[in-house]
């Protein structure tokens, strides 16, 4: 019973995570919000929102691309005014891609399209079961398999 629950889990989980549908979503959260912004620079600064400065070879470990891939899209984000390159204060022969404030603001606007996006595929749920839902699965992701 319990590997069937196991099976189950892993199921949805490999629709979650394929690399078409993160895409997907990804192409429907940044369509026409900021020019330089697309489902191919979206995991770079989603990356930045949520560990702060990093260098690309930190953000490549994080978004699953190699550096020169990361300081591609770093470079259009930063074309765009969402990114910025600062010194390291480690090693100031390093370089760290940070946010900008017009960056910070496109990711609050991103986390609410997506908050609404998920919002509204819940619509047919009772409110207690979303609320259960959201609480488990918030524990699934702390305590499971992925190292929270």
């Amino acid at each position: 019973m319990e590997n069937e629950v196991g099976h189950r889990i892993a199921d949805a989980l490999g629709v979650l995570l394929r690399r078409g549908a993160r895409a997907q979503l990804h192409r429907a959260l940044t369509e026409g919000l900021h020019e330089g912004l697309d489902e191919l620079t979206y995991p770079v600064l989603s990356a930045l929102a949520r560990t702060g400065p990093r260098s690309a070879a930190e953000l490549a470990a994080e978004v699953g691309l190699d550096r020169s891939g990361v300081t591609r899209r770093a470079t259009r984000l930063e074309e765009a005014g969402l990114v910025r390159r600062e010194p390291d204060p480690a090693d100031r022969r390093a370089t760290l891609l940070a946010l900008t404030g017009p960056g910070e603001q496109v990711v609050a606007q991103l986390r609410e399209r997506l908050a609404a996006r998920i919002a509204a595929s819940l619509d047919g749920w009772e409110p207690a079961e979303a609320q259960v839902f959201a609480r488990q699965l918030g524990r699934f992701v702390a305590e499971g398999p992925f190292g929270g």
